[in-house]
């Protein structure tokens, strides 16, 4: 405990007093030793302290702590200093030094009177009668709005900056935060720091290749001098390998700021492209997946066989023996627990020969890769017939997400939405978008270029074995990795696997069997068609038995027996409704032209078969005279018909 300066002239009742600011800024405002705030705060409680007929014994300052926590260095040695001496009075200059939450206002206070000490404000009247303990608070619960309703325009401004595309906050390594005035105004910007900012821009494009580890890309920049931001006390320092990889992580790198869980368009300079970070991000992702971490012995297998027995990674270990060291591959599980596990270690060369063996169960022969690929190569094409309409549900899906963003923003700009119903919103919307971006690319993906990788797919199919043993160390974990989602080592000599993407499909059962049913189907087709052709064309063969000559068909110039046109032309032929002919036709054809025929008793049409007949027949059988039709025609309805050649009415049979 420090000595007081106060001690040696304490006269009165003891006292002790609290003294605090917010901010650094404000301990060292105007490059004062304490600022401004502290020697007046100091002073105040001095002349209270006078008015009490105190002797201050003993004062504990905050310099750059906020109150909206109790956990406090001197604010803890306050506590503790009240229940080791009798202290009278704790001044402070008003209540909020204290605290600004009405949880901690009422705990700390409870603790000044258990210590048997009383609190003392010197801008306001706080002291034991009911005025007073009113006043305590009001004025604790004033300070708690203030903190809170600061909190909250605060924040509102630094989302509205973030908004805007500013930087809130201080800017990650490789960037600098600066400000410059102009017209009397402090604008506040953010630029790419000349020293940090290369390295970092270098370490994306690095670790994109996915050659690098963490480790060894921190070692790397480590040693090219890249360290932590210097500040006003504190030198610059190394990385570490967490901070790295959240650095990684950040997509301010490329442009984008990301304040509360919302991602919003920045006005900063992007190190990195899109592309590259988002590859960063697949690698980080897949290396989290895998468990792969950097080990004392590294090797090409590592992080891709198994355990046969309890399905634990195989890690390297080198044993000492006989004069030398000898490469094994151990059981990670049985090295964590004994008892796990009965794998024995097994020696590396001998595991890396029998991958090589194996690799000869998954490969190919000839005519089965001729047959998958003349089988996948009709698949494909049928690809290409559903990729527009599949492109144009694609694309009315964007144009709907992209509406149901800016309507989105639009709400939030007017505060008509809470920040959480944003956040989800917008993460609803970028996984949807996401998604219907990826099934464009999709469809718009160069079939013939996808036809070309399946052929060179399916010759690597077809001589997998030979190139893997002739690969380099680098080259057989890239075989590794394409072909097996997993090596499982049951002992020395064998291995299973289990095979990825897309040689799962290639390489199975399955597909080998619909090649067969299709090369059926196509058969079978076959021998229809040419059964139907055969049946088609003429019988030569009996012709010939006849001893009959056969002429050679007429083909009419083209170059199939059918005729390629007929005689109407192209066009189909329409269809011919029947109509009935109108009466004044009807009435010419019989009296003018038929005149003669009629007036004889015989009717022409009547010639015919029956089927030929006009729709008249009927009048022109019972022979009615002129005057009758006429009357029949105009009524609808049929009178007693007269005799054509007496004129008299005739019997209606």
């Amino acid at each position: 405990m420090t000595i007081s300066p106060y001690l040696d002239d304490a006269e009165g009742a003891p006292a002790v007093i609290y003294l605090r600011v917010s901010s650094k800024e404000q301990a060292e405002k105007g490059g004062e030793a304490e600022g401004f705030s502290i020697p007046a705060q100091r002073e105040g409680c001095k002349r209270k302290a006078a008015s009490l007929r105190a002797a201050v014994i003993e004062e504990f300052v905050e310099r750059g702590e906020s109150a909206k926590t109790a956990d406090r260095p001197e604010l803890r040695r306050l506590l503790a200093y009240l229940a080791e001496h009798p202290v009278k009075y704790v001044i402070v200059h008003k209540v909020d030094r204290l605290a600004r939450n009405r949880a901690d206002d009422v705990a700390i206070n409870l603790a000044i009177r258990q210590a048997g000490a009383e609190l003392v404000s010197v801008s306001e009247n706080i002291d034991q009668t009911p005025s007073g303990l009113l006043l305590h608070g009001i004025m604790a619960s004033i300070s708690e709005f203030y903190s809170r309703n600061l909190a909250t325009e605060v924040l509102k401004g630094t989302t509205q900056k973030a908004k805007n595309g500013g930087t809130p906050g201080r800017a990650p390594l490789g960037y600098l935060n600066l400000r410059r005035l102009e017209n009397g105004r402090e604008i506040r910007y953010v630029e790419v720091d000349p020293e940090r900012g290369p390295l970092m821009a270098w370490a994306f494009e690095a670790y994109a290749t996915g050659e690098w580890t963490i480790r060894r890309l921190l070692a790397e920049l480590t040693a090219r001098g890249l360290t932590t931001a210097p500040g006003r006390k504190n030198p610059g320092r190394p990385l570490v390998v967490s901070h790295l990889h959240t650095l990684l992580r950040n997509p301010y790198y490329m442009g984008m700021v990301r304040y509360r869980g919302v991602v919003y368009a920045g006005k900063h300079e992007p190190l990195v492209t899109p592309e590259i970070w988002h590859e960063v991000q697949s690698i980080l992702s897949a290396k989290y997946l895998t468990g792969e971490k950097d080990r004392e012995h590294p090797h090409y297998l590592k992080g891709s066989i198994y355990c046969g027995q309890c399905g634990a990674r195989l890690i390297v270990n080198h044993a000492k023996g006989n004069g030398g060291t000898y490469p094994y591959f151990v059981c990670g599980g049985r090295q964590r627990d004994p008892a796990s596990c009965k794998f024995r270690a097994v020696r590396i060369e001998r595991v890396e020969a029998a991958i090589v063996a194996h690799y000869a169960t998954v490969q190919l022969p000839e005519d089965e890769v001729a047959r998958l690929r003349a089988f996948l190569s009709q698949e494909l094409a049928k690809l290409r017939s559903d990729s527009e309409r599949e492109r144009g549900v694609q694309e009315r899906r964007l144009r709907k997400l992209q509406g149901e963003r800016e309507k989105l923003l639009q709400a939030h700009y007017a505060d008509a939405i809470p920040l959480d119903l944003l956040k989800s919103e917008q993460d609803r919307l970028t996984a949807a978008t996401a998604n219907a971006e990826g099934r464009l690319a999709a469809i718009a993906a160069d079939f013939r270029a996808a036809e070309a990788n399946l052929h060179k797919a399916l010759t690597r199919a077809g001589d997998c074995q030979a190139a893997y043993d002739d690969a380099s160390d680098r080259m057989r974990r890239q075989f590794n990795l394409a072909f097996f989602k997993r090596l499982v080592i049951h002992d020395e000599d064998t291995i299973s696997g289990e095979l990825a993407e897309p040689w799962d499909v290639i390489l199975s059962d399955e597909l080998r069997r619909a090649v067969a049913v299709r090369e059926a189907e196509d058969l079978k087709d076959a021998i229809e068609r040419a059964e139907r052709e055969h049946a088609q064309s003429p019988r030569e063969s009996e012709a010939v038995l006849a001893g009959t000559t056969t002429a050679a068909p007429d083909w009419g110039g083209g170059w199939s027996p059918n005729k390629l046109v007929r005689s109407s032309g192209l066009e189909p032929p329409r269809a011919v409704k029947p109509t009935r002919p109108s009466t004044l036709r009807v009435y010419q054809f019989r009296h003018e032209r038929r005149g003669a025929s009629i007036a004889s008793g015989r009717c022409c049409a009547l010639a015919g078969p029956r089927r030929h007949r006009p729709v008249w027949e009927p009048l022109c059988e019972r022979r009615l005279h002129p005057s009758a039709y006429a009357a029949t025609v105009r009524t609808g309805v049929r009178s007693r018909p007269h005799d054509m050649t007496t004129g008299a009415a005739s019997q209606w049979t």
